[in-house]
């Protein structure tokens, strides 16, 4: 993806003060933070499942000769066993293409057809369910760099809109997730970062990641001007997931970390994203790429991400540069621990590039996993499905 730009350009806006490190950060609403590095996190490596060889479980979503599939993203509707899915036909850009599975992922349709301007798509696009403040629901598509553009669907995914900017704005990756908000009926948070190439329309810095959170209260129909959550030219958090807490009363933000240097961070919010935590480091069994997270039905965490550790730590991790899994608590993303065990669900055979995930849960508790990679030596990536029930797991 374009989360690496030169070193070169980075901006020194770090101070050491002995062991510790402040960094540079930007207000969210009227509180301001002062991250503090820890003295590091848990890094004890868990138990490990290895499912990548097991074909049973796995479905081609699509695959095309010579042409790069990748970075796709799911929607699950109601009924609990359509599954809505987009990608771009290209590596993080190019045409969107859509496809739709009616049996929980068993089988895939054909490429269905999509309004002519998706073909001008210039980045990863993402599906969200979305239910306005009259209870109808809608479903939305997103497509980042500047502007951010979105498409809506009135019916369930059947017929879309063509692409509409969103505001004078834009950024990578947009969006990382929309979470339905507890402060009233249609409304929504969703974040995204942006390196300082493409939030506006001349780039006016790079090498300073900053995090940024945009909020709905029709629905997801429009959007508000995106609010500065963190930027730091030293961690560079991006590609934001999120996870509630089981009573639904605490946010959780998963968070890549471009440079390489860290582990992958986390940061808490109590009162529905008006301010958050101090971000923190998760253990290295959490540290990756583009985590996207769902409960089992027994109340376990399921995280599914690509799996990358900082340059120094990754000689001797499991799985590293495949899809991978992660399952634990609640308790344990809070306290930092390591979780159970951590599954390898795909086994990708070029280099990092691979897993931008969609996790879904049917109503039997089977997660429905699709992403992309290099399933297949020496040819382009493509999309995969994997299916799984945590009872069935034995680490």
């Amino acid at each position: 993806m374009r989360s690496d730009p030169s070193r070169d350009a980075r901006e020194r806006s770090t101070l050491a003060v002995g062991r510790q490190v402040v960094l540079t950060l930007m207000a969210v609403s009227t509180s301001a933070w002062t991250v503090v590095a820890a003295e590091g996190p848990d890094d004890t490596i868990p138990a490990t499942v290895d499912l990548a060889g097991d074909a049973e479980r796995q479905t081609v979503v699509d695959r095309e000769a010579g042409q790069y599939l990748g970075h796709p993203t799911t929607a699950l509707l109601e009924d609990g066993r359509t599954i809505l899915c987009v990608y771009p036909k290209g590596h993080g850009r190019g045409a969107i293409v859509y496809k739709r599975s009616t049996d929980g992922g068993r089988t895939w349709s054909e490429r269905l057809p999509t309004p002519k301007n998706w073909e001008t798509s210039k980045e990863v696009p993402t599906i969200h369910r979305v239910v306005g403040p009259d209870g109808r629901k809608r479903l939305i598509t997103w497509s980042g760099l500047y502007p951010a553009r979105l498409a809506v669907s009135e019916d369930d995914g059947e017929t879309w809109s063509d692409l509409k900017p969103a505001g004078d704005w834009g950024g990578i990756v947009v969006m990382g997730f929309v979470e339905p908000l507890r402060t009233g009926k249609g409304h929504y948070l969703a974040m995204f970062h942006d390196d300082g190439r493409f939030f506006t329309k001349t780039p006016e810095r790079k090498g300073v990641f900053t995090l940024y959170q945009t909020r709905s209260t029709d629905g997801g129909l429009t959007w508000s001007r995106p609010e500065a959550v963190y930027a730091s030219s030293e961690v560079h958090l991006c590609e934001p997931g999120c996870i509630r807490s089981p009573d639904g009363k605490r946010m959780a933000v998963l968070l890549r970390e471009n440079a390489r240097r860290k582990n992958s961070h986390v940061v808490f919010s109590d009162d529905e994203g008006r301010t958050w935590s101090e971000p923190r480091e998760l253990p290295l069994a959490l540290t990756g790429d583009r985590h996207t997270g769902k409960y089992a039905p027994d109340g376990r965490l399921f995280v599914s991400f690509r799996g990358i550790s900082p340059t120094s730590k990754r000689a001797g991790r499991p799985f590293e540069g495949d899809w991978v899994a992660w399952v634990g608590t609640w308790d344990d993303l809070v306290a930092g621990k390591p979780g159970q065990y951590s599954v390898r669900l795909g086994d990708n055979t070029k280099g990092y590039d691979t897993a931008y995930p969609g996790v879904e849960v049917l109503p039997d508790g089977t997660f429905v996993n699709t992403t992309y990679g290099h399933w297949t030596k020496g040819e382009p990536p493509y999309i995969l499905s994997v299916r799984l029930r945590l009872d069935e797991l034995k680490p």
